[in-house]
């Protein structure tokens, strides 16, 4: 009876073991295309020792950069940052950093409180499936699922995944077990030039433009948990702002309104291009809608100094262990940036 148990037992674990494989097998690896889908799970190989973190979408993830941060001012810094990054998966992902990080600062890029309600399936994987497991990834799947999508497929992705085996290719089996890194810090960078069209901004007028309720519901929970965790939450407005992907005036006063009500800073950066010294003929690579490297090092050199001098952010640079970690960073960034990795 007791070697049919363990033989029962051994059959269940190696069952297990087999689905595990072919799940990790079969599930996108973002290397090749779609790069931005392995950001979230690249941040747990830098986790800790962040005085700023960064949350948001693409705007976040290609318009700071930490090597930058580090290098003119000392500041260690992480950007959480994903594909069409719902408020909702910000606060998740900051609450499960916030579990092991201490920061001074947590900054929030606001184009997001435009949606009220989930929006597509590829953008939810490219956030969900890189979280680890955890009561936050749990809450996250809850609030983020499409009508169509199930529950169970993000607790199984195989069961999502089961019929991408006829696509599979020599990348899904090089990457199983180790990812190359495709951010730094989870900045991702862009280094080509595409300006952005000279012809004036037509904004389609909106019925209503009143921000969703919830958005301010989670912004409060995110202000909520960065005073219990003794953080100062920033908002922002990254300075993208072209043909079909705007941010109104009238979106614009909401937030206004919201960080007064509730002391809070916030910095829309799109009326503040040329004091930055954003060229829009040189740093952007999409023709306005982000910013290049060129651009997003201009940005964070001067929102470093906000952070340095308005916030009092330390400067690491003379902590031995700390500037050796981050002068292996400036070093990598330094190489894709000119083309040498």
């Amino acid at each position: 009876m007791k070697k049919k148990i363990i033989l029962c037992v051994g059959i269940l674990l190696l069952t297990a073991l087999l689905l595990g494989l072919f799940q990790a097998v079969l599930m996108p690896k973002y290397m090749t295309d779609f790069r931005e889908g392995a950001l979230i799970g690249e941040y747990y190989g830098a986790a800790g020792g962040n005085d700023v973190l960064f949350v948001g979408d693409c705007e976040v993830y290609e318009s700071f950069t930490p090597p930058t941060l580090w290098e003119e001012y000392g500041i260690t810094s992480y950007v959480r940052g994903s594909a069409q990054q719902l408020i909702w998966q910000s606060y998740y992902l900051l609450e499960e950093m916030l579990e092991t990080e201490t920061p001074r600062v947590v900054v929030f890029n606001v184009y997001a409180m435009k949606y009220g309600e989930p929006q597509d399936e590829a953008a939810n994987r490219k956030t969900l499936d890189g979280m680890r497991w955890s009561l936050s990834k749990l809450s996250a799947i809850q609030a983020s699922k499409t009508e169509e999508e199930s529950f169970l497929s993000y607790v199984f992705p195989i069961l999502r995944f089961h019929s991408r085996w006829n696509q599979l290719s020599g990348e899904d089996f090089q990457y199983l077990f180790k990812k190359e890194t495709v951010s730094h810090n989870g900045y991702m960078m862009q280094t080509a030039i595409d300006p952005k069209p000279e012809a004036p901004i037509q904004a389609p007028s909106l019925g209503d433009y009143t921000l969703p309720s919830v958005s301010f519901e989670y912004l409060d929970k995110m202000h909520a948990l960065c005073k219990e965790k003794g953080a100062e939450l920033i908002l922002v407005k990254a300075p993208t702002n072209t043909r079909g992907y705007y941010w109104y005036d009238e979106w614009d006063a909401q937030i206004v309104d919201y960080a007064e009500e509730n002391g809070l800073d916030y910095y829309n950066f799109i009326p503040l291009c040329e004091e930055i010294g954003i060229d829009w003929n040189t740093d952007t690579y999409d023709r306005g809608y982000h910013l290049n490297v060129y651009g997003a090092e201009k940005l964070t050199s001067y929102f470093g100094k906000l952070l340095s001098e308005a916030y009092g952010v330390p400067d690491r640079r003379g902590e031995a262990d700390t500037a050796r970690l981050w002068d292996e960073k400036v070093t990598a960034y330094q190489k894709e940036k000119n083309g040498e990795t």
